[in-house]
């Protein structure tokens, strides 16, 4: 097992890793809008799924992966409401890629932010 961490992405607010590379495969921990120096993001379901989607490129290029290798993906959102917003941000990171996903609305975040992610990948 290998612990995944880089300070291109927030470090972990508990006692957790950013990521573990086990067996060929990367787990990553639920990313939040925070940026790399932990300050959290503002704004709408977009701005903060786009800074989500920042940190989850920065934890797999440490990983040596990337969205291209994503398997799966589980999005978690305190408002369902905003799902048409953050798919179509989510839509824009992944292109032609179409891991599997599972999309849950929960009750709250961490921080009480509107969104978390985190991703499977294949590390090459």
């Amino acid at each position: 097992m290998k612990v995944v961490a880089t300070t291109n992405a927030p470090a972990a607010i508990g006692p957790y890793s950013q990521g573990i590379i086990v067996n060929g495969m990367f787990y990553s921990s639920g990313q939040i809008p925070l940026t790399a120096t932990g300050e959290l993001v503002e704004g709408d379901i977009t701005v903060q799924t786009n800074q989500v989607f920042a940190n989850l490129k920065a934890v797999l290029a440490a990983a040596g992966s990337s969205l291209d290798n994503v398997i799966k993906t589980t999005v978690f959102m305190k408002d369902m409401n905003d799902f048409v917003a953050m798919n179509e941000v989510y839509a824009s990171h992944f292109g032609d890629h179409k891991p599997a996903r599972s999309a849950v609305e929960v009750a709250r975040l961490p921080k009480d932010v509107s969104v978390e992610i985190e991703v499977i990948a294949i590390v090459k």
